[in-house]
This record gives structure tokens, C-alpha cells and sequence, in this order.
């Protein structure tokens, strides 16, 4: 029998140093971190950097996907850590990506400013659906150097 998938989808504030070279090594160091982790423990999922927030989506066992997140919580670089979704999935969307990444690159904020935009990109303002969909439909580009429909939930 194979174990149920959970997903959990939350946001947080960016407590990590301001200056872009500080960020981008904070964000490189999450990376890191969390990919040899969630390796580990089964856990896949997606990060997006963009206005001072963090957004994620985690899946795996209900317990591993748990735990993962209790250590976010505890992650003195995220603030105001808020759950938008957890509940069982029919499947994994990030099956390939143990962290997969989008908004790292200067150039990628430009092209993600866009999801700010449409959106507002205030994630307490948006479900975890849509903050599921837009995770994995900027995921999907990144693979594939193509954009997607550019709806946002």
C-alpha cells in the first residue's frame, strides 16, 4: 500500500538581510538546506522569492511534509508564517524537484514581476490553490523556457 500524499501550502515574510548579495546567498543557503533535506525525507515541492515574501508548496508523507514545515516555522528568516492549504493530494505536481526555485535571477524578477502584478501578489490575499497553481505553472517555465497561460487563481 502506498502512503496518502499530503500538500501544504503557506507564505511567509522575508526576515533575511536586505541588501540583494546578503538575500541571495540567505536564499542560496535555504536552497541548499532544504533540498538535501527534503531529499531525505521524501518531501518535494517548489519556492518563489518575489516582494519581501516567501511562497512554498511541500508534498510527501503527511508526517515528513509536517515536520519540514514545523523547521520553517522555526526558521528565524521567516516571519509571519501563514498555512493557505494542507490536505491530502491526488499526486505529486513537483515529483522531479526536491526545491524547485523561480525568482533568483534578475532577470526571472523581471519576468516574475509580472505574477506581482496580476495578482497583487499579497499571498494572504490569495488561496492556496492559486498560490499552488502559480508555483507550478512558473515551475512548468522554468523547465521548459516557455511561458505558460498566465491565469492566476
Amino acid at each position: 500500500m502506498t502512503e496518502t500524499i499530503h500538500r501544504l501550502v503557506y507564505y511567509s515574510r522575508n526576515r533575511a538581510s536586505s541588501s540583494p548579495e546578503d538575500l541571495a546567498a540567505a536564499i542560496q543557503r535555504i536552497l541548499a538546506a532544504s533540498r538535501r533535506n527534503n531529499a531525505r525525507v521524501g518531501v518535494t515541492g517548489a519556492l518563489m522569492f518575489n516582494a519581501g515574501c516567501f511562497a512554498q508548496v511541500l508534498e510527501g508523507p503527511q508526517a515528513a511534509v509536517a515536520h519540514t514545515f514545523e523547521r520553517i516555522q522555526q526558521d528565524e528568516q521567516h516571519g509571519e508564517v501563514s498555512v493557505l492549504s494542507f490536505a491530502p493530494a491526488a499526486g505529486r505536481a513537483f515529483e522531479r524537484w526536491s526545491m524547485g526555485f523561480v525568482g533568483d535571477r534578475a532577470a526571472e524578477a523581471v519576468r516574475y514581476a509580472a505574477v506581482a502584478n496580476e495578482s497583487g501578489y499579497d499571498p494572504s490575499r490569495m488561496t492556496g490553490d492559486a498560490l499552488f497553481e502559480t508555483l507550478h505553472r512558473l515551475v512548468l517555465e522554468e523547465e521548459s523556457g516557455v511561458p505558460q497561460d498566465r491565469h492566476i487563481g
